[in-house]
């Protein structure tokens, strides 16, 4: 199974007037690090949206738990792996670690969209191809 970690540190825009992470950030690092994996696996947004015709893989549900907190100037690593693919959704499974400490943990439910044929302002869910599922070593 492919995993992708990224380290990144905190910065003074990312914390609340009580100098954590403001916990919406934390979607923010997730999203970026989703890239980052599908981007490794070969597939960065350009490259699914001219090979399989999608618009991207939006977020439709999401659970997290968070542990530790982090802090201006800390630097975590972020671990990322696709946990489960179905038909067209797929869960996404992001820990952030502040040195050893887990400091969030989180599932997101992602699915893999395209433009709705009868109607360009929506979007419509499609099957991940296999060679997706194939790269992200989940099959």
């Amino acid at each position: 199974m492919l995993t992708h970690t990224h380290v990144r540190s905190i910065e003074w825009g990312d914390c609340d007037p009580a100098g954590i992470v403001f916990h919406p950030r934390y979607l923010a690092y997730f999203d970026h690090a989703t890239c980052l994996l599908f981007a490794r696996a070969g597939f960065d947004l350009a490259t699914l949206q001219s090979r399989f015709g999608v618009l991207g893989y939006p977020v439709v549900d999401l659970h997290s738990r968070f542990t530790t907190p982090c802090r201006f100037g800390d630097e975590v690593r972020i671990e990322t792996r696709v946990a489960e693919f179905r038909n067209s959704s797929f869960d996404v499974h992001h820990r952030l670690y502040r040195g050893a400490d887990l400091a969030v943990e989180a599932t997101v439910t992602r699915v893999w969209a395209g433009p709705h044929p009868d109607d360009p302002q929506r979007l419509q869910a499609r099957p991940v191809p296999e060679a997706v599922r194939v790269a992200l070593g989940t099959e």
